[in-house]
């Protein structure tokens, strides 16, 4: 049982931490009396975070039981799905890219 958090590859990394935050309290705050949410929280506590690009989220805003995230910083742009906790996915979510970030210097 995981929540899947699918970012835009557009995001600046220094963003990336903060709306991943929001996206899993955003998440659980409207899902929180869904049976997979409180075996979830409850439970295991997996997230997994990924990286898509504009068509892929276009996409995967069709799968139910998610969360659309805008950002303020960014004009408002939508940035981030996430998911309701549940058992099992369609298999697309098992061919996701995990976020890293892009800019390594330091």
């Amino acid at each position: 049982m995981k929540m899947y958090i699918l970012l835009k590859n557009t995001i600046p990394d220094k963003l990336v931490p903060v709306i991943a935050a929001h996206a899993s309290l955003a998440c659980y705050k409207k899902y929180e009396a869904d049976e997979n949410m409180i075996k979830w929280i409850n439970t295991v506590f997996k997230k997994v975070v990924c990286v898509v690009d504009e068509s892929e989220f276009e996409t995967f805003k069709t799968e139910p039981n998610s969360v659309l995230l805008t950002e303020s910083a960014l004009d408002n742009q939508e940035v981030c799905l996430v998911f309701c906790p549940r058992e099992e996915y369609p298999k697309r979510f098992k061919f996701l890219k995990m976020w890293s970030p892009q800019n390594l210097s330091i």
